[in-house]
C-alpha cells in the first residue's frame, strides 16, 4: 500500500503542468500577480448604499485549516495542484477575523454562537436566544423577556422584509434555531427532548421547544422559506413504528393551517425530496417548507442525489422564493455537515461538504446584485484538524507526506488534536504502545477517520479565530479582528434594520436620515453616526 501512496504523490505532483511550473519559477510572474490584485484593490470603490437583500452564510465548524484544505481539494478534484485554488467565497473583496467565544467557556458550541451571530449577544455554551443570565436547563429564567434576545430575523421582520432559513442540519438544530428560538438548552428541539432532556433538571411545562417556536412564534412562524432536515421533530409519534416523535401534534399541520388562517390568499407548499423540490414554481408559491430528511441530512458523498437535493439547489430555490419580495429579503444558509464530519474525524467528507458549500454562496452570488445585496460568510467556531508535514506541491491533501516520521512510518497531512481514533495502537508482543501505521489503512475510504492524538468518543471544537468573508452594500465594516456579535449589528447598520422594536417616530427619523444621505444631503461619516445614535442609543 505504500508503493501505491508513492505513485500517487507522483500523480499529484504532474498536476503542477509543465507550463505553470516553469512561468513560478520567474520572479516576473509573482510580481505581476502580486501588483495585479494590489491594482484591483486600489481601483475598489466602497459601497455605502443600503443593502436592500442580505444573506449570512455559515460554514459550521469552517476553520481556517479547514478552508485551506478544502481550496486544495477543490482544486485536486478538477485535476489541479490545488494550492492556487480559491473557493468562491475567498474572491470576495472583504475579510476580517472573528473571535468565537462563549461568555463562560473558552471553545464554543454552535449554540452560543448562534446567538452570538444572529442576535448580537453572547451567551452561554449550550443557551440559544437568550442572554448569559440564564444557566443550562432554567427554563423559567429563559421564559423572561429582559433576559430574551431579538434575532437579525425580527429585526429585518419589523421593516417588512422577507425571511428564510436553509440548513443541510436539522432546522431545528442549534444554528438554525439562532435565528428564531429562545431556549435553556440546545437540544430541546422537539417535546419530546424536553421530557427526555429536563427530567428532573427543570419544570420544563413553561417552556416551549424549538420546532414548536418555528412554526407557532414570531420571528419562525413568518418565515417564507424553511427548507432542511428534522422532520421527525415536527410529526406526531402515532405509534412504535412512526417517524416522528412528537407526543402533541403535528406540526406540519399546524403550519399548514397557519399560514391558511393568518395569510388568506398566499400560497403555501411543502415538499419532502429533491424532485419535489425542484418543481416548486417559485413565482407561484409565498410560504416554502421543505423537511429532507428525519434528522440531519446526509452527506452529499453518501446521498441518493435522486432523493435528497443539494445545499445549491435549497438556496437557489430560496432566493428564487424570495427574491420576488418587494422590501428585499434576509436569508440564513448553513452548511451543517462540515461540523457532523469533523467530529468523526472524516476530513475527505468535511473538506467534500466546504467545497458543496463554496458552491451554494457561489450560486447565490450569480443570483444577486452585488449594488444592493450583502452577502456574508463565516464559520461559527473551528475544529481541531491540522495540515502539516511538508507535504510536496501537488500532493494528495487527503494522503501522507513523501518523508516518514522518526519511527519510519509514514503519517496524513491531515490529522486532529483529539477524536475517536486515535494515532496510538497497542503492540501485543511487547504491551507498549506504537504509533498507528497509515501504510495499512485504506485512506481512500470516503469515510476513514483520520487519526487524532487523545482519545474522545467525538472529536470537539477549536476555540481558533474564524474567518469572515464580505461582499455588496457594507461590506467593508467586515473587516480586522472583532467579536462576533458584531456581525449582525454590521448588518443591520448596512439594512438600515432597527435591533430593537421601533416606535414610529425613531423609525421615521432612520428612515428620513436614509433619504436625505441617499440624494447626497448628509455625508456617509454624518450617516453612520446618526444611524449608530438611533440604533444604539449612543
Amino acid at each position: 500500500m505504500w508503493t501505491f501512496a508513492v505513485c500517487a504523490l507522483a500523480c499529484g505532483l504532474a498536476r503542477v503542468s509543465a507550463a505553470a511550473a516553469v512561468r513560478e519559477t520567474e520572479s516576473k510572474f509573482w510580481l505581476e500577480n502580486g501588483n495585479r490584485m494590489l491594482d484591483m484593490r486600489f481601483k475598489m470603490q466602497l459601497q455605502t448604499n443600503t443593502a436592500r437583500n442580505m444573506i449570512m452564510f455559515l460554514g459550521d465548524g469552517m476553520s481556517l485549516t479547514t478552508l485551506t484544505a478544502a481550496r486544495i481539494y477543490q482544486g485536486q478534484l478538477r485535476n489541479g495542484s490545488g494550492e492556487n485554488e480559491r473557493l468562491s467565497f475567498e474572491r470576495f473583496p472583504f475579510t476580517g477575523i472573528s473571535k468565537t467565544y462563549c461568555v463562560d467557556f473558552q471553545v464554543p458550541d454552535s449554540a452560543c454562537t448562534s446567538t452570538a451571530y444572529l442576535c448580537g449577544v453572547k451567551t452561554n455554551k449550550g443557551a440559544i436566544g437568550v442572554s448569559s443570565k440564564v444557566s443550562l436547563f432554567d427554563c423559567p429564567a429563559s421564559v423572561s423577556e429582559d433576559a430574551r434576545t431579538t434575532s437579525i430575523m425580527q429585526w429585518a421582520q419589523w421593516t417588512g422584509k422577507a425571511t428564510g432559513i436553509v440548513t443541510t442540519t436539522r432546522v431545528t438544530h442549534a444554528s438554525p434555531a439562532g435565528a428564531y428560538a429562545h431556549v435553556a438548552h440546545r437540544d430541546w428541539e422537539s417535546d419530546s427532548d424536553m421530557q427526555r432532556i429536563g427530567r428532573g433538571k427543570t419544570n420544563v411545562t413553561q417552556c416551549e421547544d424549538i420546532a414548536r417556536q418555528l412554526i407557532t412564534r414570531d420571528p419562525g412562524q413568518n418565515f417564507k422559506v424553511i427548507l432542511g432536515g428534522g422532520r421527525s421533530k415536527f410529526l406526531f409519534k402515532e405509534s412504535d413504528n412512526s417517524t416522528g416523535e412528537r407526543l402533541d401534534e403535528n406540526l406540519i399541520d399546524v403550519w399548514k393551517n397557519n399560514k391558511l388562517n393568518r395569510f388568506p390568499g398566499q400560497t403555501t407548499k411543502y415538499v419532502t425530496n429533491r424532485e419535489e423540490l425542484m418543481n416548486v414554481n417559485a413565482s407561484k408559491v409565498d410560504y416554502l417548507l421543505g423537511l429532507f430528511h428525519d434528522s440531519h441530512m446526509d452527506y452529499r458523498l453518501k446521498a441518493d442525489a435522486n432523493k435528497q437535493p443539494t445545499l445549491q439547489e435549497m438556496t437557489k430555490k430560496a432566493v428564487e422564493v424570495l427574491q420576488k419580495e418587494p422590501n428585499g429579503f434576509v436569508l440564513f444558509v448553513e452548511g451543517g455537515l462540515i461540523d457532523k464530519a469533523h467530529h468523526e474525524t472524516w476530513a475527505k467528507i468535511a473538506l467534500d461538504e466546504t467545497v458543496e458549500f463554496s458552491k451554494a454562496v457561489a450560486a447565490a452570488a450569480e443570483m444577486t446584485d452585488e449594488d444592493d445585496t450583502l452577502i456574508v460568510v463565516t464559520s461559527d467556531h473551528a475544529h481541531t484538524m491540522t495540515m502539516a508535514g511538508y507535504p510536496v506541491r501537488g500532493e494528495n491533501i487527503l494522503g501522507s507526506p513523501r518523508t516518514l516520521a522518526d519511527d519510519n512510518k509514514a503519517y496524513t497531512t491531515l490529522s486532529y488534536a483529539n477524536g475517536p481514533k486515535v494515532s496510538f495502537e497497542l503492540d501485543n508482543s511487547t504491551n507498549a504502545c506504537r504509533r498507528l501505521d497509515v501504510t495499512n489503512e485504506d485512506i481512500a475510504k470516503v469515510d476513514f477517520q483520520y487519526p487524532s492524538l487523545v482519545h474522545l468518543n467525538a472529536e470537539t471544537h477549536g476555540g481558533d479565530d474564524v474567518m469572515v468573508f464580505a461582499r455588496g452594500p457594507w461590506a467593508h465594516l467586515f473587516t480586522g479582528n472583532f467579536e462576533q456579535n458584531e456581525i449582525p449589528l454590521a448588518m443591520a447598520l448596512a439594512a438600515n434594520l432597527p435591533t430593537k422594536r421601533p416606535e414610529r417616530d425613531s423609525h421615521s427619523l432612520s428612515g428620513a436620515v436614509s433619504r436625505l444621505h441617499s440624494v447626497g444631503l448628509i455625508s456617509t461619516s454624518v450617516l453612520v453616526g446618526l444611524l449608530g445614535t438611533f440604533r444604539f442609543g449612543l
